[in-house]
């Protein structure tokens, strides 16, 4: 079943809190986002509750993230949410949902990161505590993170497309950074933790620089070029290489053009969604259209700096 705005309400929340978990059924409680996947709701100042809503792949995300995300939370420097009980299907509600910890601050589409070198020190620290070696056990990604050359397909349509609603100017340069990315050699290292859906909607910012990390609802192990292509798409002018200094290990040149590759695709996605999102169609999110033309502007600026080596 797949549940919508309606069915999801103040009262149903609290009936679930009092069959489940009582002790929080008197807490403060209201909407704070309508993610993709799943409704967000504070509960009282420092928790909130989880409910998928959209999709039906929302139940074994929520799963996913109440097993995984308290072990990795340790240790990371940014805020996440981390699971706190998990909900069971039940009557009311025949889907799982959480109960995690609430993390403050305004998703970087409407309040993206101003201070260039702190944002980036910040995004560095938190990828370089998150990338550490998974073990055997740990999840796959659902549709991302193999190797780059097999999404030259999606590519070609994403790319397509966005050309033909006129939301790129320059295909070839844009095709161009993706098919250096696609040559690079692949990933030798250990499968690492990855976030896994760094877009702006996921990471929040204070003050203008980034200060916790939500949905980790597509964590999965592998390369870790797929989350640093979020510099691109992140950070604001002139903060990338500092990003790249800051992360550690230092990525290789083939890391970084595979980061690239996997940062185009990420922009066309937004681009798409923005789109959506000023011709009021669902899930669609205006807001993503800037950081998404500032992506593809830097990538195509900048196309062939990381060639020179394997």
């Amino acid at each position: 079943m797949t549940f919508t705005e309606p069915d999801i309400t103040e009262d149903l929340i609290r009936g679930l809190l009092r069959e489940q978990y009582p002790d929080l059924a008197d807490l403060p409680l209201k909407l704070g986002a309508l993610g993709w996947d799943n409704q967000v709701w504070r509960l009282g100042d420092h928790l909130a509750v989880r409910l998928p809503w959209a999709t039906g792949s929302a139940d074994a995300l929520l799963r996913k993230e109440h097993e995984w995300v308290p072990l990795l939370a340790q240790g990371l420097p940014l805020r996440i949410p981390v699971p706190q009980h998990l909900g069971e299907p039940c009557e009311r509600f025949p889907r799982p949902w959480l109960v995690t910890t609430w993390v403050p601050g305004e998703p970087a589409d409407r309040a993206p990161a101003t201070r260039p070198a702190e944002a980036a020190d910040a995004l560095a620290a938190f990828l370089t505590a998150l990338h550490r070696p998974a073990p055997d056990t740990a999840p796959t990604g659902r549709d991302r993170g193999g190797p780059l050359a097999d999404t030259a397909g999606h590519l070609t349509r994403a790319l397509a497309s966005a050309t033909e609603l006129g939301l790129v100017r320059d295909p070839a340069a844009v095709r161009a950074v993706w098919e250096d990315a696609a040559a690079a050699p692949d990933w030798t290292g250990p499968r690492l933790w990855l976030h896994g859906d760094l877009h702006p909607a996921n990471v929040l910012t204070t003050d203008g620089t980034f200060s916790g990390v939500i949905d980790f609802g597509d964590l999965f192990a592998g390369d870790p070029a797929f989350d640093l292509a979020a510099a691109w798409i992140l950070l604001p002018d002139g903060a990338v290489d500092r990003f790249h200094e800051a992360y550690r290990p230092s990525p290789d040149p083939a890391t970084l053009r595979r980061a690239r590759g996997w940062a185009v695709l990420r922009a066309l996605a937004c681009l798409h969604i923005a789109d959506a999102g000023v011709h009021g169609r669902p899930g669609g999110k205006p807001s993503w259209g800037p950081p998404a033309q500032a992506s593809l502007r830097r990538l195509t600026a900048t196309a062939g700096q990381e060639s020179s080596t394997p």
